[in-house]
Formats: C-alpha cells, sequence, structure tokens
C-alpha cells in the first residue's frame, strides 16, 4: 500500500469507530478552551476538567484572569504537573489578552503563539477546535501512531504534522486529530500494541 492508501484506509476505520468527536476538554468559549489546552500540558484531560470548573468561577474570562494573583491560581491548579508556571502564563496570558486583543481571544495562529504559555500545539487545537480553521494538532498519541502506521518518520512534532497534513484531506483534518488521539487511548496504547495488535495496526500488517 502507498502512503496515501494506508492514511486512506485509516481515516474510513476511524470515522466507523468514531462517527462524534467530542472535544476533550470541558469548555464554554475559546478563551476557556484555551486555558483548559494550556493546563492539559503533561497533564490527562481528565484531571483538567476536575480543577477547572473551580478556576472558571474565579476566571472565567480574560479580565477575571488578569486580576488573578499567581498565588490564587497555584492554589486553584496545585494538583496539576507544571502548576507554578503554569499558573504564571494563565495570568500573563491574561493580561496581553487585555492589553493587545480587547480581551478576545485572537483568531490567527502568530497572536497566539505569542501569548504566554501558548505553542504551536495548543494554538493548533484553539484554531481548530474554537474557530474551525484547519489544523492538526499533534500530540504524544498522534506522535505515535503516525510513526506505527508508517504515515510519518519525523522526529519532530513539526515533521509529523507536515507528513500528516499531505496525506489526509484539510476537510477531515479538526475531526480527524481527535478520532487518532481518541483510538491511541482506547485501541493502539504505547504498551497494549506492538504495532500488530490492535484492530487497525492488523490490518495494516496484512496489506
Amino acid at each position: 500500500m502507498t502512503k496515501r492508501e494506508r492514511a486512506d484506509y485509516i481515516g474510513r476505520e476511524l470515522a466507523k469507530l468514531y462517527p462524534a468527536t467530542p472535544i476533550p476538554l470541558d469548555h464554554t468559549d475559546a478563551f476557556t478552551l484555551l486555558v483548559a489546552v494550556v493546563l492539559s500540558a503533561q497533564c490527562t484531560d481528565k484531571k483538567v476538567n476536575e480543577i477547572t470548573p473551580a478556576l472558571f468561577a474565579e476566571a472565567g474570562s480574560a479580565a477575571r484572569m488578569a486580576a488573578m494573583t499567581e498565588p490564587r491560581v497555584l492554589q486553584l491548579i496545585r494538583q496539576l504537573g507544571l502548576a507554578p508556571q503554569k499558573s504564571k502564563a494563565l495570568v500573563g496570558l491574561g493580561n496581553m489578552l487585555m492589553a493587545k486583543h480587547g480581551g478576545q481571544v485572537p483568531r490567527t495562529f502568530e497572536e497566539l503563539e505569542e501569548l504566554p504559555g501558548v505553542g504551536h500545539k495548543t494554538a493548533s487545537v484553539v484554531m481548530a477546535q474554537a474557530f474551525g480553521v484547519p489544523a492538526f494538532p499533534v500530540d504524544t498519541h498522534i506522535h505515535r501512531l503516525a510513526k506505527r502506521w508508517k504515515l510519518s518518520v519525523g522526529k519532530s512534532v513539526e515533521q509529523v504534522e507536515r507528513d500528516l497534513k499531505k496525506v489526509f484531506p484539510e476537510d477531515a483534518w479538526n475531526k480527524l486529530h481527535l478520532r487518532i488521539i481518541f483510538y491511541g487511548r482506547e485501541h493502539c496504547t504505547a504498551r497494549g500494541c506492538d504495532g500488530k495488535t490492535c484492530r487497525i495496526c492488523a490490518a495494516l500488517a496484512k496489506k
């Protein structure tokens, strides 16, 4: 099979398994999604969803986040990994949104990536899930499966993203990156599949 044929097969199978693609992080708007994604670095979505209700009750907008102190944010998110750095980033993020963007989350990759605590992956998630702009955020699951499925040999997240964008249609990116994450969590885990065990890996090994 060519790389494109493998991608077509994978896309079809994932669509059957996950016709719906709910966003794993609980949020109510672009700002709360942005905050949740920043908090999700080196944390599970489940853990983030446990602590964000209390955080959003006090700082559910850019203006309210900007008015927070770092120690108070840290107190609210202390259960998460990298909590001190994230506390600083969130207060800085709130302040920059107020100073440069009228309290609104910007709608370009460049402006998002200027915000404290926001890298390309976080910006991609927000652009895709908040604004519907085609993007292909690459997390550890996607990086692992892209290699297992022989869609990319890239060692960097940036290269994997470029490779996946070449083999999957642009109008499928936003749903597909979530489907790959779901599949990586539920079926093709790092230790639970050796590249031949799960449904998709097993099928690809025969083709």
